[in-house]
C-alpha cells in the first residue's frame, strides 16, 4: 500500500498541475470571476493532499488500520471535494448546472477533516 499510495498522490498532483493549467488558460474565457475561483479552490486542495499523499506512503507502513483509514479519508475526500467543484463550474459554465453535485462537494471536505483528525489522533498515540 505504500508505493500505491505514493503512486495516487503523485497521479493526484499530476492532475492538478494539468486542471490548474487548463483552468488557468482554456476555461478563463468561459468562467465567471466566481466560478474561475472556486475551480482554483478545487485545484489547491487537489494539489495539497497530493501532497501530502506522497509524503504518507513514504512515511506509513501501514500496519494498521488507522494508517489506511487516514489515506482513505483522504483520498475519497480529495475527489469528491475537488472534483464535485470542477464539476460544478464546469456545468455552469455551460448553462447547465449539475446541482446534484453541490452536497458532494461538504462530504469531501468532511472526509479531508476526518482524514487531518485521525492523522494528529495517530502522531499523538
Amino acid at each position: 500500500m505504500t508505493e500505491f499510495t505514493a503512486a495516487i498522490g503523485a497521479f493526484l498532483g499530476l492532475l492538478a498541475i494539468i486542471f490548474g493549467a487548463f483552468g488557468a488558460h482554456a476555461l478563463k474565457k468561459i468562467f465567471t470571476v466566481d466560478q474561475q475561483q472556486s475551480f482554483e479552490t478545487g485545484v489547491k486542495y487537489q494539489m495539497y493532499h497530493a501532497i501530502t499523499l506522497v509524503v504518507l506512503g513514504n512515511l506509513f507502513h501501514f500496519s494498521s488500520g488507522l494508517e489506511k483509514g487516514i489515506v482513505y479519508c483522504l483520498l475519497f475526500g480529495t475527489l469528491l471535494f475537488s472534483f464535485s467543484i470542477y464539476g460544478l463550474c464546469l456545468s455552469g459554465a455551460k448553462g447547465n448546472k449539475w446541482r446534484f453535485l453541490g452536497p458532494i462537494t461538504p462530504l469531501g471536505g468532511l472526509l479531508m477533516v476526518l482524514g487531518w483528525g485521525l492523522l494528529v489522533y495517530r502522531f499523538m498515540i
